[in-house]
Protein backbone atom coordinates (compact mmCIF):
# COMPACT_ATOMS: atom_id res chain seq x y z
CA UNK A 1 0.00 0.00 0.00
CA UNK A 2 1.51 3.15 -1.08
CA UNK A 3 1.48 5.99 1.23
CA UNK A 4 -1.53 8.60 1.54
CA UNK A 5 1.04 11.54 2.21
CA UNK A 6 2.65 12.98 -1.00
CA UNK A 7 -0.84 13.25 -2.42
CA UNK A 8 -2.72 14.89 0.63
CA UNK A 9 0.22 17.11 0.79
CA UNK A 10 -0.62 18.33 -2.84
CA UNK A 11 -4.12 18.46 -2.06
CA UNK A 12 -3.52 20.52 1.31
CA UNK A 13 -0.86 22.85 -0.64
CA UNK A 14 -3.00 23.48 -3.44
CA UNK A 15 -6.09 24.22 -1.42
CA UNK A 16 -4.39 26.84 1.21
CA UNK A 17 -2.42 28.32 -2.05
CA UNK A 18 0.52 27.80 -2.30
CA UNK A 19 3.03 26.74 -4.75
CA UNK A 20 5.56 24.14 -3.73
CA UNK A 21 8.06 27.03 -4.21
CA UNK A 22 5.83 29.32 -1.58
CA UNK A 23 5.09 26.94 1.07
CA UNK A 24 9.13 25.17 1.27
CA UNK A 25 10.03 29.26 1.69
CA UNK A 26 7.34 29.32 4.15
CA UNK A 27 8.89 26.58 6.16
CA UNK A 28 12.37 27.98 6.22
CA UNK A 29 14.14 26.23 2.92
CA UNK A 30 16.48 28.05 0.80
CA UNK A 31 14.58 29.36 -1.99
CA UNK A 32 16.50 27.75 -4.89
CA UNK A 33 15.88 24.53 -3.72
CA UNK A 34 12.61 24.86 -1.60
CA UNK A 35 10.26 23.60 -5.06
CA UNK A 36 12.51 21.17 -5.60
CA UNK A 37 11.96 19.47 -1.99
CA UNK A 38 8.59 19.97 -1.56
CA UNK A 39 8.06 18.23 -5.17
CA UNK A 40 10.03 15.19 -3.91
CA UNK A 41 8.05 14.81 -0.67
CA UNK A 42 4.60 15.17 -3.13
CA UNK A 43 6.26 12.84 -5.78
CA UNK A 44 7.03 10.80 -2.96
CA UNK A 45 10.61 10.30 -3.64
CA UNK A 46 11.52 11.22 -0.36
CA UNK A 47 9.09 11.74 3.24
CA UNK A 48 9.36 14.25 5.60
CA UNK A 49 10.62 13.53 9.53
CA UNK A 50 7.52 14.10 11.44
CA UNK A 51 9.07 17.18 12.94
CA UNK A 52 8.72 18.70 9.30
CA UNK A 53 5.52 17.07 8.41
CA UNK A 54 4.41 18.86 11.66
CA UNK A 55 5.34 22.31 10.34
CA UNK A 56 3.85 21.62 7.26
CA UNK A 57 0.08 20.85 8.59
CA UNK A 58 0.62 24.09 10.93
CA UNK A 59 1.50 26.25 8.10
CA UNK A 60 -0.86 24.42 6.25
CA UNK A 61 -3.69 24.66 9.17
CA UNK A 62 -4.25 21.10 8.78
CA UNK A 63 -3.84 18.08 11.22
CA UNK A 64 -0.74 16.47 10.85
CA UNK A 65 -2.60 13.21 11.51
CA UNK A 66 -4.36 14.09 8.13
CA UNK A 67 -1.32 13.27 5.92
CA UNK A 68 -0.90 9.99 7.41
CA UNK A 69 -4.88 8.33 7.22
CA UNK A 70 -5.30 5.93 5.00
CA UNK A 71 -9.22 6.32 4.60
CA UNK A 72 -10.01 9.16 2.50
CA UNK A 73 -13.49 9.93 4.48
CA UNK A 74 -11.69 9.81 7.88
CA UNK A 75 -8.86 11.97 6.30
CA UNK A 76 -11.76 14.49 5.72
CA UNK A 77 -13.00 14.04 8.97
CA UNK A 78 -9.81 15.32 10.69
CA UNK A 79 -9.71 18.33 8.82
CA UNK A 80 -13.68 18.99 9.70
CA UNK A 81 -12.67 18.17 12.83
CA UNK A 82 -9.95 20.28 13.39
CA UNK A 83 -11.82 23.36 12.48
CA UNK A 84 -14.63 23.15 14.71
CA UNK A 85 -14.66 24.71 18.62
CA UNK A 86 -14.70 22.49 21.86
CA UNK A 87 -18.26 22.79 22.31
CA UNK A 88 -19.05 21.46 19.01
CA UNK A 89 -16.83 18.55 19.69
CA UNK A 90 -18.06 17.80 22.96
CA UNK A 91 -21.47 17.71 21.32
CA UNK A 92 -20.60 15.58 18.18
CA UNK A 93 -18.56 13.28 20.36
CA UNK A 94 -21.63 12.77 22.62
CA UNK A 95 -23.40 12.19 19.57
CA UNK A 96 -21.33 9.11 18.34
CA UNK A 97 -20.81 8.06 21.91
CA UNK A 98 -24.82 7.48 21.61
CA UNK A 99 -24.59 5.27 18.62
CA UNK A 100 -22.81 2.69 20.00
Amino acid sequence: MESPTPLRLKEARKAAGYTQQQLGIALGMEPNTASARMNQYEKGKHAPDFTTMKRIADELDVPVAYFYCDDNILAEFIVVWNKLGFEKIQELKRIIEQGK
